[in-house]
């Protein structure tokens, strides 16, 4: 384990240390939470003309149940590892460029960003993947925001992964749920 710590404080030392000056405004606004919205309401644009009313509010129901559920345990792994953000982190810290100001909570595994982006990049490509084949793209959206967080310095490249892998996780569990219909209609 002390291994696997080791190369991910070299990783972020690494990838972080691949910024500039120049592009750090770039990077802030991508990291910005409010940076997504025009793309959220793209999406829901989208489920509003190609679904009914009905249909359109369980959909929307989904999405608001998929970000609290990621981001909830995301919050609940912060507190139990209690593994310090790069930015908190005493041995690193003077050797990354933190971007970010203020550096967001104490700890930092798992990545909610990633969670978050990577569940609904997951959420909306396998249930809406049958009318285009365009939302594959929100894959790459949902990777650069991840990586942003560590552009900034906020985050380890470990509490990416595992924050991506949740978020496609948690983003096919509810797509079963919206695909399989019937039982969603009769639960609701």
């Amino acid at each position: 384990m002390e291994t696997l710590i080791e190369i991910d404080k070299f990783l972020i030392i690494f990838l972080n240390s691949l910024g500039s000056d120049s592009y750090d405004f770039i990077w802030l606004l991508i990291t910005n939470k409010k940076s997504s919205i025009p793309l959220y309401l793209f999406l829901l644009f989208f489920i509003y003309k190609k679904f009914p009313i009905k249909e359109f509010l369980k959909y929307l129901f989904l999405i608001a149940l998929l970000i609290l559920f990621t981001d909830q345990i995301s919050g609940f792994f912060k507190d139990y590892f209690q593994r310090l953000r790069p930015c908190h982190d005493q041995d690193i810290n003077s050797f990354i460029r933190i971007v970010k100001e203020g550096c967001g909570g104490l700890y930092g595994f798992f990545s909610s960003h990633a969670a978050n982006s990577f569940g609904i990049a997951t959420f909306f490509y396998l249930t809406l993947k049958n009318y285009s084949t365009l939302f594959k793209y929100l894959f790459l959206w949902a990777l650069i925001v991840s990586y942003s967080r560590i552009y900034v310095g906020v985050h380890f490249p470990i509490d990416i992964i595992f924050g991506i892998c949740f978020g496609i996780f948690s983003g096919y569990m509810f797509s079963l749920i919206f695909l399989n219909k019937k039982n969603l209609y009769n639960a609701l």
